[in-house]
């Protein structure tokens, strides 16, 4: 039925096109639509100028083509009900995408874009200034204005620009900011096509500011663990009770930086010291905390250490390097463990991780010592067939002294 329904568009688009025969034609941002309407997912599903401008296509008369069904370019203060006119009818949509939600609309009205908008504020970002007009490409396609690694980009065509935002009073640093996250870094980099971008964060159709109360929520998304630990952590309360937001107080906001062992602590890095005086029981946990950090990533880079050396030398550790692993996943753990803020569970994960690499320690130093018997062993047994060969050397040499003789 849709196959059927989908080649019978498509048929009647390749039937003449008035609109498209006149616009080709012409020059510049008239000649334009023509060439981007090949690309467009409207276009893929057999809609044409018709179907969103209204006409009559199939008359050559300009006059007779713009019937009384003709609309016309909307204007901006119509497009979100223009568009919502196909977008917002579920029994329409059924028949290209039954999966497609058909409540944008009413989530945009939600969103601080259609608050304004509904105050007149033309302004704010209506359909066509994230999605295009007659270029849309599907969202999962690469060079959608959509596709995630093109959201940044996108939402900063206005909220980067300092004349057009100006009066909304709200950065516009905000893409600068986001390029230097470790979130840019795993998206742009890596291609991580699930590291978040504008929308994860704030929305698309309904984009607002996460308030205070919902940015932990906002982080909980991806970072369930860390989020969990914290929210039984005695900063919880603390943080509610002063209205300040949690994750975001010691991460930052769109330049989230990747988290590293100096934000631990009471160093000059360290966040903790932004709220804890040095008289403080806080702060003395803090200092301990990292103090029973360092030692223990220290213990580990020792026993990596005598492991490598080993390998070096030709003994055979590959059962205490795979163990090894077990005590760096310790670390991990430990560190996500700081978010709990918990002196008694970080001593306890990392006496666990402690006793591995104890192991591990003492499989390096004989491996080590098995490298230094080998090397020893060799140098006696090369000095001593040495010494044979010597002493077969003059025994040859007496024997032919006795031949020739």
């Amino acid at each position: 039925m849709i196959l059927a329904i989908f080649i019978s568009h498509h048929a009647l688009f390749a039937q003449r096109n008035s609109c498209i025969e006149c616009h080709q034609e012409l020059e510049d941002e008239l000649l334009a639509p023509v060439e981007t309407f090949q690309l467009d997912i409207h276009q893929q599903f057999g809609l044409s100028c018709v179907d969103c401008h209204g006409g009559n296509a199939s008359e050559e008369d300009m006059d007779l083509a713009k019937d009384e069904s003709f609309k016309g370019i909307p204007k901006r203060s119509q497009i979100p009900d223009f568009c919502a006119s196909c977008h917002s009818d579920s029994s329409y949509m059924r028949h290209y995408n039954p999966s497609l939600r058909v409540d944008q609309l009413a989530i945009y009205w939600t969103s601080e874009h259609g608050q304004l908008f509904k105050k007149k504020d033309t302004r704010v970002a209506v359909c066509t200034d994230c999605h295009g007009t007659h270029g849309i490409q599907a969202a999962t396609h690469p060079k959608s204005w959509t596709f995630p690694w093109n959201i940044p980009q996108t939402c900063s065509r206005c909220h980067s620009d300092k004349e057009y935002m100006k009066g909304y009073k709200i950065p516009t640093n905000q893409w600068e900011e986001y390029k230097e996250s470790v979130h840019a870094h795993a998206l742009f980099e890596k291609k991580d096509l699930s590291a978040p971008v504008c929308n994860d964060c704030h929305g698309n159709h309904g984009a607002s500011p996460p308030e205070v109360t919902s940015i932990a929520y906002v982080c909980h998304q991806c970072h369930p663990s860390a989020g969990e630990l914290f929210s039984q952590s005695p900063h919880k309360k603390a943080y509610d009770e002063m209205g300040i937001s949690e994750c975001e107080a010691c991460h930052g906001n769109h330049k989230i930086l990747p988290p590293s062992d100096e934000m631990l602590g009471t160093g000059e890095r360290a966040v903790c010291i932004q709220c804890h005086e040095p008289d403080s029981e806080p702060y003395q946990i803090a200092s301990r905390i990292k103090e029973k950090l360092d030692e223990f990533i220290e213990k580990i880079r020792h026993a990596e250490n005598l492991l490598e050396r080993a390998d070096r030398q030709g003994v055979e550790v590959s059962e205490p390097k795979f163990r090894l692993t077990e005590a760096n996943t310790a670390l991990i753990f430990v560190r996500n463990l700081t978010h709990s803020f918990s002196l008694v569970e970080i001593e306890e994960k990392i006496e666990e991780g402690e006793k591995i690499v104890v192991e591990v320690t003492e499989a390096g130093e004989n491996a080590l010592r098995e490298a230094r018997f080998r090397k020893t062993g060799l140098i006696i047994a090369t000095l001593f067939i040495f010494l044979l060969a010597i002493a077969l050397f003059l025994k040859i040499k007496q024997i032919d002294r006795k031949t020739s003789t």
